[in-house]
């Protein structure tokens, strides 16, 4: 669950950016699109979640984070009506905590599209919420897209659903794993 926010911390945001292409050595990841900027100007940023969700949008962040959440799933319908475009292969984008301070730059693996109610456990894994299970993914997200939807079609259960993988550029793990031996302390 991807929402695309606006851009509060611009400043934050290209601090980032910066950060991350000095630190990662950055010049061109592995699987990158052709016309992937890799200048000054940063990627899309967004947070995950529904908008007025900061605690959601931190949870998911922390299991992406950890490493355990590759995933994300998105309504099809809520793209076309807003007119944005589709996650792609090798896309960057720079991942907003709670408070829109961007804390991850992550990469798209992979990109597909399936009904809903034919999602299944490969990806539900993947996504890292809950219990695993896709009975509870379902109902998760069900009740996503029904409370956040931009579309007015809003919730069917063969509603085409965009699922995304991706994989953490930076932090790297071993920035992370840093991080969290600190936070322990």
């Amino acid at each position: 669950m991807a929402c695309y926010r606006p851009l509060m911390g611009q400043a934050d945001i290209e601090a980032f950016w910066a950060d991350a292409r000095l630190r990662t050595r950055l010049s061109r990841p592995a699987g990158s699109l052709e016309n992937q900027t890799l200048g000054p100007t940063p990627p899309l940023a967004w947070a995950f979640g529904g908008v007025g969700a900061p605690e959601q949008a931190d949870e998911l962040l922390g299991l992406v984070l950890r490493g355990l959440k590759t995933a994300t799933a998105s309504s099809l319908w809520d793209y076309e009506y807003e007119g944005e475009a589709l996650p792609e292969v090798g896309r960057l984008s720079i991942v907003l905590d709670g408070e829109g301070m961007p804390r991850a730059l992550i990469q798209t693996t992979s990109v597909d599209i399936v009904p809903f109610d034919q999602v299944g456990p490969e990806h539900v894994v993947a996504e890292a919420e809950g219990d695993l299970s896709v009975e509870h993914w379902r109902e998760v997200h069900e009740w996503f897209f029904r409370e956040n939807s931009s579309n007015p079609r809003g919730f069917q259960p063969d509603m085409p659903v965009v699922l995304e993988r991706f994989a953490v550029i930076y932090p790297t793990a071993a920035e992370r794993e840093a991080a969290r031996r600190q936070a322990e302390w």
